[in-house]
C-alpha cells in the first residue's frame, strides 16, 4: 500500500515540478503541494532521485539548493545591503572558453554588491 501512494506522490511531484518555470527550492515544491499531504522526506528524496537520474539539476544558492529542469548557468547578485538576492542569465559564456581547459557544462557565478534598488 504505501508502494502505492509513493509512487502517486512522486507523480504529483513530477507534474508539479513540469509546471515550474524557474528555479525553486525544496521549500518551494513543498508549498506547491502542501495540500496534498506529501511528506517533507518524500520531497526530498524525489528530488535527489531526479538529481541522480539527470532529470534535474542542482545548483547551491545562499548556503541551500536550489533546482532546474534545465542544465543552465546559475548566477546571481548577492546585495550587500539589503541580502536580497536577483538570479540572472548569461547570454555568452565566450568570455571563458579560454580560460578554461575543457569543455564548459555548466556555470555558477556570485556577484556581490549594493543594489540601486
Amino acid at each position: 500500500m504505501s508502494q502505492t501512494r509513493s509512487t502517486k506522490q512522486k507523480e504529483l511531484l513530477a507534474q508539479t515540478v513540469s509546471s515550474l518555470s524557474t528555479f525553486f527550492d525544496a521549500e518551494d515544491l513543498l508549498k506547491e503541494v502542501e495540500e496534498k499531504k506529501v511528506s517533507k522526506a518524500t520531497v526530498y528524496r524525489f528530488l535527489q532521485e531526479a538529481v541522480d537520474s539527470g532529470e534535474l539539476f542542482s545548483y547551491r544558492c545562499d548556503r541551500r539548493m536550489i533546482y532546474s529542469k534545465d542544465k543552465t548557468t546559475h548566477c546571481h547578485f548577492v546585495c550587500e545591503k539589503t541580502g536580497k538576492i536577483i538570479h540572472f542569465k548569461l547570454d555568452s559564456l565566450d568570455f571563458l572558453k579560454d580560460k578554461i581547459p575543457g569543455k564548459i557544462t555548466s556555470v555558477s557565478i556570485e556577484v556581490k554588491g549594493i543594489s540601486y534598488d
